[in-house]
C-alpha cells in the first residue's frame, strides 16, 4: 500500500515537471515570436523612416528604387535584391540592383558555362536583361497575381532559372508586389540570406511589409512630382495673366464722332487673343485683334513683343498693310515653330469716313450698315488677302498682305473679333458661324457697342449651351456716331 503511494506521487511528480517544461517551451516560443515580430516592427519603421527621408529629398523615381532594393538587403540580411518597375505598356522593367542579383532569365550568350566577365558588366547585363511582360516567369506570375511568393528551397523550383556560375546560384528567394491601392508598381525581390538559412514565414512577412511601405512612398514621390508640376504651372499661368492684364488697354481714345467696346472672354486662366485701341494723329484711331496658336507665357510673352511693334510701327507707316509687314520681318526669328499669330489691322479715320484695314489671315471683320435711301440693313464682311504673322518668309508675306478701304459712314458699326465667336460649338457639334454674327448685329444694331458686345456674347452662350468653350472670345466694336 505504502509502495503504490509514493509511486502515485512519483509519477505525478514527474507528469508535473513534463507540463512544466511544455509550458516553458511554449513560453520561450512565445517569447521568440514576440521578439521577431519586434524586430520585424523596428524594421519596418526604420524602413519607412528612410522612405519618408528619400521622398522629401526629391529623388526621382528611379533613385527612389535604388533606395529601396538598398533598404531592403540591409532589413532582411539578403545578400541582393532588385526592384522592378511597371512600365506604361505593362512591362517590368529593372531599375535597380544591390549585390549580384541572379537574373530570372538567361543572360544574352550564356551556354551553361559562360561567366561575366567583371561585377559591373553583370549589373549592368541585368539591368539590360531584366524586363518582362506581365505573367512572365516568377517576377511576371507575382506582378500579375498581385501575391508574393516565398522559395525557400530555391535549387529545388523549377520556375528558379538556375546559372552555371556558381556565384549566381539562388538557394533562397522572396518576391513580392509594389502595390498600392491594388494597382500593381512593380516587383521587389530579395535573393539568398547572408547565414546561408532559407527565409521562413518571418523572412516573407517582413519583405512584404517592405513592398507595401515602397509603394506607399513611390505613390507619394508621384503625387510630390505632380504637385510640384501643377504647382509651377499655376506660378506659369499667374505671370501670364499679369503680362496679358498689362497688354490690354484699360481705357479708349477720345474720339466724338466714336462711340467703341471691347470685350475679352477666355476660356482658361490665360488666354491667347490680343486687342489694342489707340489712338494716332488726326481724328485717326489704330484698331487690332489677334490671336496667337498658343496658350501660356511664351503666347503672352509673343503677344507683348507684337503690340509693341503694334504700336511702334503704327506711328511710322499710314498703311495697315505696311505696318503687318515690318511686324512679320521684326518677329521673324522670334516666333518658334509651329506658331502663328493672326492679326487685323484697322485705322478709322473719321475725317474722312473712311476705314482702311489689313488682314493678316484672321477672320473678315463685319461692317453693319444702314441705307438711308432704301432703309435696308447690310452685314458685309471687308475682304482683304494676307498670311499670319510667322507663317511665310517676309518675302511671299509681302507680295500677299494689302490694304484694304472702305467706307465708314454715320450709324455704321464695325466688328473686330477672333475665331472663337464664329467657331463657338453646339451640342450638334454645328458652329456658330459668321451668319448668325451677322444677325446677332442686326438684332442689337439700336444697342451701344458695349450692349452690342454683350448681347453678342449672350447669344454665343446660348447657342453653346452646356458645353465649355474651347476657345477665347474677343470683341472689339466701334459705331460712327
Amino acid at each position: 500500500m505504502v509502495f503504490w503511494f509514493f509511486a502515485g506521487i512519483c509519477v505525478g511528480g514527474f507528469l508535473g515537471w513534463l507540463l512544466y517544461l511544455s509550458a516553458r517551451r511554449e513560453s520561450v516560443q512565445l517569447d521568440e515570436e514576440m521578439q521577431h515580430l519586434q524586430q520585424e516592427k523596428q524594421i519596418v519603421v526604420e524602413f519607412m523612416h528612410n522612405m519618408v527621408e528619400s521622398t522629401g529629398q526629391g529623388l526621382s523615381r528611379r533613385e527612389l528604387f535604388q533606395r529601396i532594393v538598398h533598404a531592403a538587403v540591409l532589413s532582411t540580411g539578403a545578400l541582393s535584391a532588385c526592384a522592378y518597375e511597371r512600365t506604361s505598356d505593362d512591362q517590368l522593367r529593372g531599375v535597380a540592383v544591390e549585390g549580384l542579383f541572379p537574373p530570372q532569365r538567361l543572360l544574352p550568350g550564356e551556354e551553361g558555362t559562360a561567366a561575366p566577365a567583371t561585377r559591373a558588366k553583370f549589373l549592368e547585363q541585368v539591368l539590360k536583361a531584366e524586363n518582362y511582360a506581365m505573367g512572365e516567369g516568377l517576377i511576371g506570375s507575382v506582378a500579375r497575381s498581385a501575391k508574393a511568393v516565398l522559395v525557400a528551397d530555391a535549387q529545388k523550383d523549377p520556375r528558379v532559372v538556375v546559372h552555371a556560375d556558381p556565384s549566381l546560384v539562388v538557394r533562397s528567394l522572396i518576391v513580392a508586389p509594389i502595390l498600392f491601392h491594388q494597382q500593381v508598381l512593380g516587383v521587389l525581390a530579395v535573393a539568398n540570406p547572408t547565414d546561408d538559412v532559407a527565409f521562413n514565414e518571418a523572412d516573407f512577412s517582413l519583405v512584404q511589409s517592405l513592398a507595401e511601405q515602397a509603394a506607399l512612398a513611390l505613390h507619394n514621390v508621384e503625387l510630390m512630382r505632380v504637385q510640384i508640376e501643377k504647382s509651377k504651372l499655376d506660378f506659369d499661368l499667374s505671370i501670364a495673366s499679369s503680362v496679358q492684364g498689362l497688354l490690354l488697354p484699360r481705357s479708349f481714345p477720345t474720339n466724338a464722332a466714336l462711340e467703341m467696346d471691347a470685350l475679352y472672354n477666355t476660356a482658361q486662366q490665360v488666354g491667347g487673343d490680343l486687342y489694342d485701341i489707340f489712338p494716332l494723329n488726326g481724328a485717326r484711331v489704330g484698331v487690332a485683334v489677334a490671336d496667337v496658336s498658343g496658350k501660356g507665357v511664351s503666347a503672352s510673352l509673343l503677344m507683348a513683343i507684337c503690340q509693341t511693334n503694334l504700336r511702334h510701327f503704327a506711328r511710322m507707316h499710314d498703311s495697315p498693310a505696311e505696318v503687318l509687314r515690318c511686324i512679320n520681318r521684326e518677329m521673324a526669328g522670334e516666333i518658334p515653330e509651329k506658331m502663328f499669330i493672326t492679326i487685323i489691322y484697322a485705322i478709322v479715320d473719321t475725317a474722312k469716313d473712311e476705314i482702311t484695314l489689313a488682314r493678316a489671315g484672321h477672320e473678315l471683320p463685319l461692317l453693319l450698315h444702314l441705307d438711308a435711301a432704301s432703309g435696308h440693313l447690310q452685314v458685309n464682311t471687308i475682304g482683304s488677302e494676307g498670311m499670319a504673322l510667322g507663317m511665310v518668309p517676309p518675302e511671299v508675306f509681302d507680295l500677299v498682305i494689302a490694304d484694304q478701304t472702305v467706307a465708314f459712314a454715320k450709324d455704321d458699326v464695325l466688328v473686330l473679333y477672333t475665331d472663337g465667336v464664329t467657331e463657338a460649338l453646339n451640342a450638334e457639334g454645328e458652329e456658330f458661324s459668321s451668319g448668325r454674327l451677322a444677325d446677332s448685329l442686326k438684332y442689337l444694331r439700336q444697342h451701344s457697342p458695349k450692349e452690342m458686345n454683350q448681347g453678342i456674347l449672350e447669344n454665343v452662350k446660348s447657342f453653346a449651351g452646356a458645353s465649355a468653350p474651347y476657345d477665347d472670345i474677343t470683341l472689339v466694336t466701334i459705331r460712327h456716331t
